[in-house]
C-alpha cells in the first residue's frame, strides 16, 4: 500500500465499512498508480486490512464521524450500529467502523460495491475479459490495435456523488479537503485494469487513436428508481428524447448533480449510498471499425443508367445505378455494413461519361476487412469492370478521409468538357454555326432548371462557357464541343429552358434548338492520383 499514506486511513476505514470496494477506495484516495488497481481483488482487500491494522493504535485520533449533538470523537471500539439516513438537522449521521478485520475482508469479497455497482469487481476479472475477447474474435475483424470504450449506468454518478459528500465531510474534520475532480474517474480506473488484459488476449496494443473500437454497455435495473429524485429537484435537466428510452441519461444526471444543492441531495439520497440490490449487467459488447475510403474514376457508357438509385414516390424507376454497380463489389470484399457514395458532380441518366472518367469516392462503414495490397485493389477493379458493360472503373485505390476533400475543393472553379448533339428547327449551313467557334468566356445567367426545381432552390446562377467548337453534320444537326465552368447546365444552354438560361444556342442562332445527346468528355479534377493499371 505504498500509494496510501497516513492521512488516507480514516477514508479507507470509512469507505470500507460502508461497503465500498478497494478500487473505489483508491479512487477516493486519489491513487494514480495504474498497476495497483490491477492487483487481484482478494489481495487488495487483504492489503487494505493490513494497512489499517498496522496502525490501529492511532484510530482513536483519526477523527471518524460526528454526531450532532453532542460533538465528540467516537472511538472505534464503541461503534454499535449503522444509521443510513440524516439526522433531524440534515447532517450526515455517524458511520460506525468494523472492528473485526477478518469479517471486513470476508464481507467485502461477496458484497457488490455501493459506488461502482460491481464494475471494478466482477467485470475486471479474467472471465469477463475472456467473454469480451470471444465476442471480438467471433466478429472476424481485421485490426492492428484497438480503443476500448465503456458506457456506464447514470446512477453511478449519483452514488459517487453521495460517497464524495461523505468523504468530504470526514476530511473536513481533519482539516483536509477533497474536490470532486480529484477523484480518479471510474472509466479511467476501469480502463487501467482492462487494457492490459484485452491487449494480451487479443495480441494487439490499446491505442486511443485506433479506428477499431471495442465497446461495452453496462446497465442496471434500478437506474430510474435511483435517479428519479433528481427529476423532481431539477426538472429542466431531464427532457424526453425520441431516440432515448429513458430521460435519465448520463449527461442529464451530471447536469442535475451540478445544479442541485448539497442539502437537497442529502434529503433524498442515502449518504453513504446503500448496498445495491443488484449487480450491473453487461448489456452489449460491440465492435466497430472506422470507415475505409476507396476512390477512383468511373466511365458510364449507358444512356439508361442513373448515377444513384432513381426512386420517385417510393417507386424504383431503373434496376441499377453507377453507385450500386461499383459499391456491391466493394461491400462484399470489405465486408462493410453500409456505404456512402460521392463524386465530383453528376451526370443525368441519359448522359454518358467518357474520357478519363469522373472522380468518385465511397465510404465503407464498419468494414470487417481493411487491408488490401495494390495488387488486390487492381483485381477488385477488374472484378467490377468484368461485371457490367455499362460502366468501367480506373485508378481504384484506398485513400484517407482528408484526401476526399481534394475532390470537392474549388468544385465550381474546375472545368468540364462536353460533347452535345444539337438539332435545329430551321435548316442550317456550316457557315451559320462557324461563329460559335470564335466565342470565348461567354457569361450565362441560368435560373434553376425546371427539371431540377423540385430538389434545388430557385436561384439565378452565373456560369461561363469558356470555349465552343462546332462540327457540322447536316441541315438540322451539328455537334457542339464545349469547355465550361463546372456546374453549368448544358441541356438548358442548348434549348434555353423557356428563356430561363440566357443567352442560349437557340437565341445565338436565332432559331429553336434542342439537344439530342450529351456526353461528358472530361472532368478536370486532378484526383485521385492516376495509377499504372
Amino acid at each position: 500500500m505504498s500509494s496510501l499514506t497516513e492521512k488516507d486511513k480514516p477514508i479507507v476505514q470509512l469507505l470500507l465499512n460502508t461497503g465500498t470496494c478497494p478500487r473505489c477506495i483508491f479512487r477516493f484516495c486519489r491513487v494514480g498508480s495504474q498497476t495497483l488497481y490491477r492487483h487481484p481483488y482478494k489481495d487488495l482487500m487483504k492489503d487494505l486490512t493490513e494497512f489499517l491494522k498496522n496502525n490501529q493504535q492511532q484510530e482513536d485520533a483519526a477523527g471518524f464521524g460526528v454526531v450532532d449533538p453532542p460533538c465528540k470523537r467516537i472511538r472505534l471500539e464503541h461503534a454499535e450500529e449503522v444509521p443510513d439516513d440524516l439526522n433531524q438537522n440534515g447532517v450526515l449521521k455517524h458511520v460506525p467502523l468494523v472492528h473485526d478485520d477478518s469479517a471486513a475482508v470476508e464481507n467485502s469479497t461477496v458484497e457488490v460495491c455501493n459506488v461502482c455497482l460491481g464494475i471494478l469487481q466482477e467485470f475486471c476479472e479474467a472471465d469477463f475479459v475472456k467473454r469480451v475477447c470471444e465476442k471480438v474474435k467471433s466478429a472476424d475483424y481485421q485490426f492492428t490495435s484497438f480503443v476500448f470504450s465503456v458506457s456506464l449506468p447514470p446512477q453511478l454518478s449519483v452514488r459517487e456523488y453521495a460517497a464524495w459528500l461523505l468523504v468530504k465531510q470526514e476530511m473536513g474534520k481533519l482539516g483536509l479537503s477533497l474536490a470532486k475532480d480529484d477523484i480518479v474517474q471510474l472509466k479511467e480506473a476501469y480502463k487501467w485494469i482492462i487494457h492490459p488484459q484485452l491487449s494480451e488476449e487479443l495480441g494487439v496494443p490499446a491505442d486511443g487513436k485506433s479506428l477499431f473500437e471495442v465497446s461495452v454497455v453496462f446497465a442496471h435495473p434500478e437506474t430510474d428508481e435511483e435517479c428519479r429524485f433528481l427529476a423532481t429537484a431539477c426538472p429542466d435537466c431531464f427532457k424526453p428524447a425520441k431516440n432515448k428510452q429513458s430521460v435519465f441519461t448520463r449527461m442529464a444526471v451530471m447536469k442535475a448533480l451540478e445544479k442541485i444543492k448539497e442539502e437537497d441531495f442529502l434529503k433524498h439520497f442515502p449518504c453513504p449510498p446503500c448496498s445495491p440490490k443488484n449487480l450491473c449487467v453487461a448489456l452489449e459488447i460491440q465492435c466497430n471499425n472506422g470507415a475505409v475510403f476507396v476512390a477512383g474514376r468511373y466511365n458510364k457508357y449507358s444512356r439508361n443508367l442513373p448515377q444513384t438509385p432513381w426512386i420517385i414516390d417510393g417507386e424504383r424507376k431503373l434496376e441499377s445505378s453507377v453507385e450500386e454497380l461499383i459499391s456491391e463489389h466493394l461491400m462484399a470484399e470489405f465486408k462493410a455494413d453500409s456505404f456512402n457514395f460521392s463524386s465530383s458532380g453528376r451526370e443525368d441518366v441519359d448522359v454518358r461519361t467518357l474520357g478519363n472518367g469522373r472522380p468518385f469516392a465511397i465510404e465503407l462503414v464498419n468494414p470487417h476487412r481493411i487491408h488490401f495490397t495494390a495488387e488486390e485493389m487492381k483485381e477488385l477493379q477488374q472484378t467490377i469492370n468484368n461485371s457490367s458493360d455499362k460502366i468501367r472503373v480506373r485508378d481504384l485505390q484506398l485513400v484517407t478521409r482528408e484526401a476526399i476533400g481534394h475532390m470537392k475543393e474549388g468544385e465550381e472553379e474546375k472545368t468540364k468538357t462536353y460533347s452535345a448533339l444539337v438539332w435545329t428547327d430551321k435548316a442550317i449551313q456550316k457557315e451559320d454555326i462557324a461563329f460559335l467557334d470564335d466565342i470565348k468566356e461567354l457569361k450565362l445567367d441560368q435560373k434553376t432548371p425546371l427539371r431540377v426545381l423540385h430538389r434545388r432552390p430557385l436561384a439565378v446562377r452565373c456560369r461561363i462557357i469558356h470555349t465552343m467548337k462546332s462540327e457540322y453534320i447536316d441541315e438540322h444537326h451539328f455537334r457542339l464541343h464545349l469547355k465550361t465552368q463546372a456546374g453549368t447546365y448544358i441541356k438548358e444552354f442548348v434549348h434555353g429552358d423557356f428563356g430561363r438560361t440566357k443567352p442560349n444556342i437557340g437565341s445565338l442562332l436565332n432559331r429553336t434548338a434542342d439537344i439530342l445527346e450529351l456526353d461528358v468528355e472530361s472532368v478536370d479534377v486532378d484526383w485521385p492520383p492516376a495509377l499504372d493499371n
